[in-house]
């Protein structure tokens, strides 16, 4: 990884992924599983919701992709998202242009095809904002 994390994280929280690309998946898994989250990973955010709803705790910080299969895509379920747990830290990822839906307003859009540095960078923005990453 190109960034560094020194003094900006441990994180310590549930972490929600929705994402139906196992690569992408797998990557954003390693990212917040090394800096402590505790990943649940969802391919539709349909499932995602169910456990979030059921599991009685916010979500400490939730990653969804747009295109995903189910009923409820991407955008839907960050709005959602942000009525049920306001302040949750949240982004949303997509292939089409931010312009295409509505986005809200204290989600973090994030375009495919996303750098890791990209990722990283808006992980810290949200968990710890006005933090900078260190460049390696």
């Amino acid at each position: 990884m190109i960034a560094s994390w020194d003094g900006k994280l441990p994180f310590d929280g549930d972490v929600i992924l929705v994402e139906d690309d196992a690569t992408l998946l797998s990557l954003m898994k390693e990212i917040l599983e090394d800096i402590g989250g505790t990943c649940y990973s969802f391919p539709c955010a349909d499932d995602a919701l169910i456990h979030m709803l059921s599991s009685g705790r916010s979500p400490g910080l939730v990653v969804a992709d747009h295109g995903v299969p189910g009923q409820i895509k991407g955008v839907e379920f960050t709005s959602m998202v942000t009525q049920r747990w306001p302040g949750t830290p949240t982004i949303l990822t997509s292939g089409y242009s931010a312009e295409a839906f509505e986005v809200p307003e204290s989600v973090i859009y994030l375009q495919k095809p996303w750098s890791l540095d990209g990722l990283v960078q808006s992980i810290v923005e949200l968990l710890q904002p006005g933090i900078a990453l260190r460049r390696l």
